[in-house]
């Protein structure tokens, strides 16, 4: 199936975000038996069912109008991203520094691909975390994945 790319209709709801007064977090579209358009949204407080329902609302005629599936059905679901989300974005890695991250590599460094720590710091290209009171840097480009450490007690 041909459809548009996801930064295509990440842009396209980019607007409809600033309105609804939340944060585009990302898509993401899934093909196979059943295709989906996944829309990931957030707030400073976090999204509850009647936001979800009315940006929802708020984007499937425009969704239709830009037509990403070129005419194919999909289904639409909008979501939070999840209390494990990656880190994605600069105001995702800034909003986290000071709290508990995993981190997880591509390749090995020092025999270790997973790294927890505080996420002490963030500059565009690394990330630093502090780790047994030692402060390690890790380059972004090497980093398969970096989020918020889920803590139960």
């Amino acid at each position: 199936m041909k459809v548009k790319t996801n930064a295509e209709i990440f842009d396209f709801l980019l607007g409809y975000a600033e309105k609804a007064g939340v944060e585009l977090v990302d898509v993401e579209f899934k093909q196979g038996a059943n295709p989906e358009l996944n829309v990931y949204i957030d707030t400073e407080d976090g999204v509850d069912l009647d936001t979800l329902e009315v940006f929802h609302n708020m984007i499937n005629d425009p969704l239709d109008e830009l037509d990403p599936t070129f005419g194919a059905s999909y289904t639409l679901n909008v979501s939070s991203p999840g209390l494990d989300r990656p880190f994605k974005t600069d105001r995702d890695f800034e909003r986290n520094l000071g709290l508990d991250v995993e981190l997880k590599l591509y390749a090995p460094r020092q025999g270790k691909k997973f790294f927890e720590g505080v996420l002490v710091g963030y500059d565009g290209n690394t990330v630093t975390l502090l780790i047994d009171e030692k402060e390690v840097k890790f380059e972004l480009n090497k980093v398969a994945r970096i989020n918020q450490a889920i803590k139960f007690d």
